[in-house]
């Protein structure tokens, strides 16, 4: 039979390191867990800026994002929510919102920086909407690095013949860079999907006739690894798990290097 490994990227390919900003009050967070933070409420949406967030530097730190948005056509996606929305609700909201400013983002390139001086992976922003109240409640700024044994344990996975699949939040951009250093078929890659879409190309490949395990870390992979013939939590990323996750995989493993171990 044929195999695919589906792997989330961040906190699973990818070592992340992200800055949240409440909006609101200015603060500055590096251990919050933004899908956590949404998934404890019933109002909050994660939406990706399909944009390469260095470029703002370039523009006026006090610019509205909203203006941003508009003026550069700058196309987004909604990653994570608890509940049923739409693109195009999602996009008036962006459109008329009066509070968020590019320095919301910017503020947190320092911070990243420090930890990883050329932010050359995943590097991306994101906003939280909150949906009731009609304003950008949070602002998301992140980069990250390949764990260490990624790249070799990658090769020796296609060299047993199975088939590499990335299915992540992330912004496309990022992902088909990584979907170059890896040597993975861009038609493999598939950027800010959501959790639903997650589980759809799990499915999409076990339609294929493949046998399909699912790596990830986080609250926005619990339908693909329903889904999946294998699922497999990886705490690599060293942060606390959701207790969604927890008893709910087939496997827990500390090194992304472990699941050349697991028989499929």
């Amino acid at each position: 039979m044929k195999k695919a490994i589906v792997f989330d990227n961040s906190g699973t390919l990818i070592e992340r390191y992200r800055v949240i900003k409440d909006v609101t009050t200015g603060r500055l967070f590096t251990d919050i867990n933004s899908l956590d933070l949404i998934d404890a409420t019933d109002s909050l949406t994660l939406v990706v800026l399909q944009y390469n967030t260095n470029k703002l530097l370039k523009l006026d730190s006090n610019t509205l994002i909203s203006t941003i948005i508009k003026d550069f056509n700058i196309d987004f996606d909604v990653s994570f929510t608890n509940f049923e929305t739409t693109k195009e609700r999602v996009k008036e909201v962006l459109f008329n919102e009066k509070s968020a400013i590019i320095s919301d983002i910017t503020d947190g390139f320092p911070i990243l920086k420090q930890k990883i001086p050329h932010m050359e992976l995943c590097n991306g922003s994101a906003v939280i909407i909150d949906m009731d109240l009609e304003y950008i409640a949070y602002t998301i700024t992140s980069a990250g690095k390949l764990f260490n044994n990624v790249l070799s344990t990658i090769s020796e996975l296609k060299s047993q013949g199975i088939e590499i699949v990335i299915a992540s939040g992330d912004r496309k951009g990022a992902i088909n860079k990584l979907a170059d250093i890896l040597d993975v078929n861009k038609d493999n890659a598939f950027g800010t999907v959501s959790t639903r879409g997650k589980c759809e190309v799990v499915r999409n490949f076990q339609d294929k006739g493949y046998k399909v395990m699912m790596v990830g870390d986080g609250i926005n992979d619990v339908l693909a690894f329903k889904q999946a013939d294998i699922s497999v939590l990886t705490i690599e990323q060293a942060e606390e798990v959701s207790p969604k996750l927890m008893n709910k995989t087939d496997y827990i493993i500390e090194d992304i290097s472990q699941v050349k171990d697991i028989e499929f």
